[in-house]
């Protein structure tokens, strides 16, 4: 678990898009296989509504945008699960 720990830290401290593969990774991690839809990986969450956790491989990275919604799904299931 440490591993998927550092990538989180490192989405943090991240100003821009970053590795998809990583991104990937800690989804996987925490919110299971995603559905895909085309381009998109669309993950399933514990609750309704926003944040809602889609993102998808440009280049081999993952928009910012698309990072930051990944932060506040991983924030909520925090908050939600403490």
């Amino acid at each position: 678990m440490g591993n998927v720990d550092n990538l989180v830290e490192k989405f943090h401290q991240g100003a821009g898009p970053q590795p998809f593969f990583e991104v990937k990774k800690v989804c996987d991690h925490f919110f299971g296989p995603p559905r895909v839809r085309g381009s998109h990986m669309i993950y399933r969450t514990p609750w309704w509504g926003d944040p809602r956790i889609n993102i998808q491989n440009r280049n081999g990275e993952v928009p910012l945008y698309q990072v930051k919604q990944v932060l506040k799904a991983l924030a909520r299931l925090e908050e939600d699960h403490v």
